[in-house]
């Protein structure tokens, strides 16, 4: 008898077990990456059917194209920044380095420029935050649609481009007040920061705004970084390197991609809005197509660029070409994936407690 309830005592336990690991709490599950598929409440915009790559599981991203393949090692290697923005009265410090294979920033993430009032004081300022991250040298871009990441370049100031937004919608509102601007929202629609003038994301003169913990980052074209003359349209503007490796120019590229001799235009992505809404998105009549990330579609040759918003071509730093994005004035206004490897510290996303807005 003894051991017959010594056996039913440890099948209790057993039992006990099991049924607590099955109702552990989702939260002590850890942290999922961002360049896999989100839940609808994470901060990036789009339903996973309509994020550009989000459909190609991490590691099937296609196979590597040879000819894109890069040397990046002579381009600026010793890039810095070290001034006070006496705005915000903050140094602006970033420091790019090369070596052992790898593209190195060290940063405190406060912008070289101007910005706007509203983040200065004490209601809502940029703050300063470590930023320590690295690309590969080399890149090479791949057969893939490309994949989803939270923030796809850095500015050469040490700032970062994070174009999603945490903003979101449910299918059955009535009133736009009914929405929310805040990460972690929930809802099947998911907001756009620029190009729509139905929610304010308070965006400064450089398509820029601030983020829990006081993270200033660019959403779109960083105007404060751009030279004369490339603000004129009389020359490009490398700006940022993305995760991946590769250059991010801002706006311009040469009209003919194999000739640096040809006309600068502006770049014209390759998204259009859909012809009409998508099943049970909040009526058009309360919100205009173009506010939410469903409403734009990638359509091949539509445009000058890809669907993460680049193309391979001679640019200034790269005359023999090379792969690159492209920062425009229309959707997806910066890229929202990325066709070649990031590194691994380039895959975390916003620092610690600072969640896209």
């Amino acid at each position: 008898m003894k051991k017959v309830g010594l056996i039913i005592l440890a099948l209790g336990v057993a039992i006990a077990v099991l049924a607590f690991g099955l109702h552990r709490p989702m939260a002590q599950q850890g942290h999922e990456s961002v360049t896999q598929d989100v839940a609808p409440s994470r901060p990036e915009g789009g339903s996973p059917r309509d994020r550009p790559g989000s459909d190609r599981p991490e590691g099937d991203l296609g196979e590597p194209i040879a000819s894109t393949e890069a040397d990046t090692s002579g381009v600026l290697c010793d890039a810095s920044t070290n001034v006070l923005n006496e705005q915000l009265g903050l140094p602006s410090e970033a420091q790019w380095s090369c070596a052992d294979g790898q593209r190195q920033l060290v940063a405190n993430g406060v912008p070289n420029h101007q910005t706007g009032e509203q983040f200065v004081g004490e209601r809502n300022p940029i703050t300063t935050h470590e930023v320590d991250v690295a690309m590969p040298l080399n890149p090479v871009a791949r057969t893939g649609a490309g994949q989803r990441i939270i923030v796809p370049a850095y500015g050469l100031n040490g700032v970062n481009f994070n174009p999603g937004t945490g903003g979101r919608c449910a299918s059955g509102i009535t009133n736009v007040s009914e929405c929310s601007l805040r990460p972690g929202s929930t809802g099947e629609w998911t907001m756009e920061a620029l190009g729509q003038s139905t929610f304010d994301f308070g965006e400064d003169a450089n398509h820029a705004h601030v983020q829990r913990g006081g993270v200033y980052h660019y959403h779109g074209i960083p105007e404060g970084m751009l030279s004369e003359q490339n603000l004129a349209g009389e020359s490009m503007q490398l700006i940022a390197w993305a995760a991946d490796g590769f250059p991010l120019y801002a706006r311009y590229g040469y009209s003919a991609p194999e000739s640096s001799t040809s006309v600068l235009q502006a770049m014209e992505p390759s998204y259009q809005l859909k012809a009409s809404p998508d099943p049970d998105r909040p009526s058009v009549d309360l919100i205009p197509m173009g506010t939410f990330s469903q409403d734009y579609e990638y359509v091949e040759g539509s445009g000058d660029l890809d669907e993460c918003n680049g193309r391979f071509a001679v640019t200034p730093e790269f005359p023999q070409g090379i792969y690159h994005y492209y920062a425009t004035d229309a959707y997806p206004f910066v890229q929202r994936c990325v066709k070649g490897t990031p590194e691994p510290s380039a895959r975390r996303g916003p620092p610690e407690g600072g969640e896209p807005f």
